[in-house]
């Protein structure tokens, strides 16, 4: 890892109709729109989507490094995130991120080892470390079983 402060630079461009560009050095640009519940489109990444994706991404990835350090086997993890927008007092934000997590670690891994490494990845994430709204995750561990 590198060393701190790191920065993430993207660049949005738009003109007064049509979709936002973004943008970033040496990645693929992304076409952006509001969705369906903002007068979008909603056949688009949103800003909204986009938030909740990186919650779902970074806890994946999060998870990936914390199992490896912990020297943890496991087989695929499936992550579905939803966040709820509401407006309270006027001031429309998300207020909470539900991450529902599907585990599928070897016959006979350490299941409490995977559940203890899941707590760990929700209370480790970058990004629902640096969110507002409450995160919430669910996990479940499936232990694969191997044809007798």
């Amino acid at each position: 890892m590198q060393p701190f402060p790191h920065h993430y630079q993207v660049q949005a461009a738009a003109t007064a109709a049509g979709d936002v560009t973004l943008e970033s050095g040496g990645l693929q640009a992304l076409p952006s729109a509001p969705p369906v519940e903002f007068g979008g489109p909603g056949d688009k990444w949103s800003p909204e989507t986009l938030l909740v994706a990186a919650v779902a991404d970074c806890f994946v990835l999060t998870f990936r490094a914390i199992a490896a350090a912990s020297a943890m086997t496991w087989t695929s993890l499936a992550c579905d995130a939803v966040g709820t927008v509401e407006r309270i007092e006027r001031v429309t934000s998300f207020t909470e991120i539900t991450v529902r997590a599907r585990l599928q670690i070897p016959d006979g891994a350490d299941e409490a080892k995977a559940r203890r490494l899941l707590e760990k990845a929700e209370q480790s994430c970058l990004i629902s470390n640096s969110l507002k709204a409450t995160v919430h995750l669910l996990a479940e561990v499936q232990m694969a079983r191997t044809a007798a």
